[in-house]
């Protein structure tokens, strides 16, 4: 079976190099599958998990990655993530992955509570949509 090489790089460096057989992620027009031979390919990232099933073990094992934002290029059988931040399912730290979470939420609730325009609500509702991402990835792990 062919296979094809993944990437995943943020600018603290190399979260994630392996080979693989197949690969989804979603960028901001939609979901995107990845085989061997793809052709090539530049997209932007939502922020979301990326699964990645591998061509090297026997069964069907994949490995999941929280990524938040950044760009997909495929090509020659390469694919590189160029991220923001990413993180594996065995790094991440739920309970800090919680805690950043009930901060986005309690901010959300108390600018919608008081009508405040101070805080970023923007902000605030990537903060918690990052959490959950991370969170989701962080539950893949069993």
């Amino acid at each position: 079976m062919s296979s094809f090489v993944v990437n995943i790089v943020t600018p603290s460096g190399v979260v994630y190099d392996h080979e693989a057989k197949f690969l989804v992620a979603n960028t901001t027009n939609g979901s995107l599958g990845v085989l061997p031979n793809h052709a090539p390919l530049i997209a932007p990232l939502k922020i979301d998990a990326i699964r990645i099933d591998l061509s090297d073990t026997e069964g069907n094992k994949s490995d999941w990655v929280a990524v938040n934002g950044g760009i997909i290029e495929i090509r020659d059988n390469v694919v590189s993530v160029l991220a923001n931040s990413a993180e594996t399912e065995e790094s991440i730290d739920v309970t800090r992955a919680e805690m950043a979470k009930k901060r986005a939420e309690e901010k959300i609730a108390l600018a919608k509570e008081r009508k405040d325009e101070s805080i970023d609500m923007d902000r605030a509702e990537v903060a918690l949509h990052r959490a959950i991402n991370r969170l989701n990835v962080a539950n893949k792990r069993k």
